[in-house]
């Protein structure tokens, strides 16, 4: 029999010639198991998706029950489904009342595909700006609207009228102006290293949009569902944005992403064409049934109000000459160091060691630390001892 090591080289297609190769058989809680069923810390909760942990029983019951009741009707958006309509009433009982209309999809990606094409035709103008070192997905909207051209050079021509500027540069505000229809920005970068833009910064940008009448668009795809110490993670600096991206977490494991916005800029989707803008599994009824049941398990726990002290563990801890920098908000953080070189090879013997870490696209001398939000402080204190361990066996 063919090694499963084998069939997945052969038939998986691959995005680089070096993955990783770890084969986990199981999760349960902040854990993988490998098959021999050694544990391994997950730090970067399948990149922000486990909030809640691995297979959190209340999610797993809400999908065997969907599951069994039906999982396709019809393409998103025509038929009454319960899922679907429970779980955007949830979301938007949870955030400001401008943004009561929730359109799911199926990944961050095509949250942000969605919010461009509604920006473009509710304000009727075409050119977009994003920021340095942004991003928002790898299709080709959403790769138009990277900030980085390593991604980038080998698929243009992409998307035209994009224009970049600074994340948190108070000066290139200047640059949005009434021919934009929106500017789109990470509230919290997270491929650039995990930067935190000023509240001044913010409420500034927020302002600027207003005055422009340019639709703000904060992508919180990593940054959202509890990850920074608040719900949402523009709820720390006083804005409000006119578009809400969701994905990663929202879905507790399932795939799912959604764009929220008022019902009037939704409306625009309706006419002119009809049907502006159809997906056929966005708002998937298991996946909306599994992501309602996270968000409760979420909303029901103080986990979030645990995350600050956490951080402030994980801060405290992480303490060695060789870390440059701490970076970041709540479980959602950075340690770095002075090379790619010297920061991949401490990921490597972390993952030997049992926690699982990674790095990041625009910044690849950075570790990536976001572990699932049920993370204690035993396991946190376990987590950074392998951590430091795995340093000074590379040092």
């Amino acid at each position: 029999m063919i090694p499963l090591r084998q069939l997945f080289l052969q038939h998986n297609a691959q995005t680089t010639d070096f993955p990783l190769m770890l084969e986990f058989t199981r999760g349960e809680g902040i854990y993988l198991f490998d098959k021999n069923n050694k544990p391994h810390i997950d730090l970067i909760s399948g990149i922000g998706v486990s909030n809640i942990g691995h297979c959190h029983p209340k999610v797993v019951n809400a999908i065997k029950t969907q599951a069994e009741t039906y999982m396709h009707q019809m393409v998103y958006g025509e038929f009454i489904q319960a899922p679907q309509t429970e779980f955007a009433k949830k979301l938007a009982a949870h955030l400001p009342e401008q943004l009561q209309s929730v359109y799911f999809v199926n990944s961050g990606a095509e949250a942000t595909e969605g919010a461009l094409k509604l920006a473009k035709r509710f304000t009727g103008r075409t050119e977009i700006i994003a920021c340095k070192n942004s991003y928002h997905g790898s299709t080709n909207g959403a790769l138009s609207v990277m900030g980085n051209e390593d991604y980038k050079y080998a698929f243009r021509p992409l998307l035209p009228d994009i224009r970049f500027i600074n994340f948190n540069h108070l000066p290139d505000l200047e640059l949005i102006t009434t021919k934009t229809a929106c500017v789109i920005l990470e509230t919290i970068q997270g491929e650039a290293g995990i930067r935190v833009p000023s509240l001044e910064y913010m409420q500034a940008l927020r302002k600027r949009c207003t005055e422009t009448g340019t639709l703000l668009i904060l992508d919180e795809i990593q940054a959202g569902m509890g990850r920074t110490g608040k719900l949402f993670a523009f709820e720390h600096f006083g804005v409000i944005p006119d578009v809400l991206l969701l994905a990663k977490a929202l879905g507790a494991g399932m795939p799912i992403g959604a764009f929220i916005s008022s019902n009037e800029i939704m409306a625009s989707l309706r006419n002119d064409p009809i049907l502006g803008h159809v997906t056929t599994f966005g708002g998937h009824p298991v996946c909306c049934a599994a992501g309602l049941a996270g968000f409760e398990a979420l909303l029901e726990s103080n986990l979030i109000e645990q995350v600050e002290a956490k951080h402030q563990l994980f801060k405290e801890l992480l303490n060695h000459l060789a870390i440059l920098d701490f970076r970041g908000k709540g479980l959602m953080f950075t340690i770095e160091f002075e090379s790619f070189e010297l920061n991949k090879k401490i990921i490597d013997r972390c993952i030997e060691n049992g926690v699982i870490t990674d790095w990041f696209l625009h910044c690849s001398n950075s570790l990536r630390i976001a572990p699932p939000l049920i993370i204690t402080e035993d396991q946190i204190r376990e987590a950074c001892a392998i951590i430091l361990q795995s340093i000074n066996e590379i040092m």
